[in-house]
């Protein structure tokens, strides 16, 4: 029987088939040996007795962090104040989430604290309008401006992404009166909100579902190769092209070589600044990969409802007793 995980808590899986029947599982020997990492979203396939998770059938797409699969949309949430609208944080997840393949819109909530909200909505709609990222500025406290994040997300499945502190369960309970999130003032000292969501869980809603996840600020690039960063940068994409050498990394201050950095006009500053802090966490990505060996078996054999780890030919050492035989024939 497949299922869906819709919550993992300790070693224990929570799953629900399709006729809504849940289930509590534990993961089985052999996916454990293999390291099979499951996450709240995955289709599973349960064992006859339904104790135990056998298989993971194949995602869609998923997200190392938060740990989650099969998504429709994301929703990248930030605060216009109480922490401060920090940009190069919004454009880390929006990059993140572009090289993992995920639409995405950005919610700026918090509205009602900011006394200079038009200003506000045109310096941030002059940035992200024209790169064609769905906007949409509320306040989740107040329940104002919900109607068009609700068509965005009618009978999808969503994740919310962002800060701790930026208010997404207090959207969420804004969005759907079923649910009753925890959720938790900024501190004053720090100006950064406290974990209220403590683990990851798809939760049920009128017109769309949710998995809901922590708040998470430490997300660094140190899985992109620094020749692949800049073309998930839609803004820089119609001068990349142009640049005198193929390999550039966009980060030379010399005229007529690179192009980015000829046009850094029509660039705002934001998205420049933060693609040089991400280019340098790549960097030392790319230097740290060179100075060892990434071994990884990419074949798999099936043996009935089980997937082992197989070998490949050219890698598997010979037994002492093959040896032996080896050396008598040639005697």
């Amino acid at each position: 029987m497949q299922a869906q995980v819709y919550k993992i808590h300790s070693d224990f899986y929570y799953v629900k088939n399709f006729e809504h029947d849940d289930f509590t599982c534990k993961l089985k020997d052999t996916l454990k040996k293999q390291k099979e990492d499951i996450r709240v979203g995955d289709i599973v396939e349960l064992s006859e007795d339904n104790c135990f998770i056998a298989k993971l059938i194949m995602r869609k797409n998923f997200l190392v962090r938060p740990k989650v699969s099969n998504i429709d949309l994301a929703l990248v949430v930030c605060s216009l104040k109480e922490p401060e609208l920090d940009l190069v944080q919004l454009n880390r997840y929006l990059i993140y989430l572009k090289y993992q393949n995920i639409d995405c819109g950005i919610c700026f909530n918090k509205e009602d604290l900011d006394d200079n909200l038009r200003d506000s909505i045109i310096n941030i709609e002059n940035i992200y309008k024209k790169l064609g990222y769905p906007m949409f500025f509320i306040s989740a406290k107040n329940k104002v401006g919900l109607d068009g994040i609700l068509n965005y997300i009618k009978n999808k499945t969503i994740v919310l992404v962002g800060m701790s502190g930026v208010g997404k369960s207090t959207l969420l309970n804004a969005l759907n009166s079923n649910i009753d999130l925890r959720t938790g003032e900024v501190s004053k000292k720090t100006l950064r909100g406290a974990h209220t969501t403590r683990h990851v869980e798809i939760i049920e809603c009128d017109s769309f579902r949710v998995i809901d996840t922590p708040g998470f600020s430490n997300l660094k690039f140190d899985f992109i190769h620094p020749s692949k960063l800049a073309d998930l940068f839609d803004d820089f994409l119609p001068y990349i092209k142009n640049c005198k050498y193929s390999n550039c990394l966009h980060n030379v201050n010399e005229k007529n070589i690179c192009s980015i950095y000829d046009n850094l006009d029509k660039i705002d500053e934001s998205r420049y600044k933060s693609y040089l802090s991400f280019l340098d966490e790549c960097l030392k990505y790319k230097e740290k990969i060179s100075k060892r060996s990434i071994k990884c078996e990419n074949y798999k054999k099936e043996s009935g409802s089980n997937t082992f780890v197989k070998i490949s030919k050219r890698k598997r050492i010979q037994s002492r007793k093959t040896v032996r035989q080896n050396i008598k024939e040639t005697d």
